[in-house]
């Protein structure tokens, strides 16, 4: 009966790790990227940034928003404050405003980062693509 209900939060909670675990490694490698030695005039590769981080805390604050919400009192059982019921719908709703936004900023940033900067697909920025992809399955799931 229980199993389907774990099987889902094991797969959201290894979508989320997987993304997290990426966009810090991306992170990481670009706060040590350097220019060639043997040309220093060049920039470094890919650097990230506050921006990229913006997406993915949408949507970690969104699934934290909608999971904490019992079921019990969107419905209206159990409970005879007309006003709970009311205050747990907006919160659900300020919940999935949240998850789309970290969702349309995944988009975006992935399409600007890959189509209208056009950077190479290197080690870093193959993570930060990666994350932003992981970030997007986690956003669906």
């Amino acid at each position: 009966e229980h199993r389907r209900t774990i099987g889902i939060y094991l797969q959201a909670l290894w979508s989320l790790a997987l993304a997290n675990w990426t966009f810090l490694d991306a992170a990481i490698l670009s706060a040590h990227a350097h220019p060639p030695y043997e040309d220093p005039q060049i920039p470094p590769p890919v650097h990230v940034q506050f921006v990229d981080w913006v997406p993915g805390i949408c949507s970690l604050l969104g699934m934290l928003i909608i999971n904490l919400i019992d079921k019990d009192r969107i419905r209206g059982d159990d409970y005879g404050d007309s006003t709970a019921v009311w205050r747990a719908r907006l919160f659900l709703f300020i919940g999935f405003a949240f998850m789309a936004g970290g969702l349309a900023g995944n988009v975006v940033s992935l399409y600007v980062f890959l189509t209208l900067l056009q950077h190479t697909v290197e080690f870093p920025a193959l993570n930060k693509s990666a994350y932003q992809a992981t970030t997007l399955c986690a956003d669906v799931t």
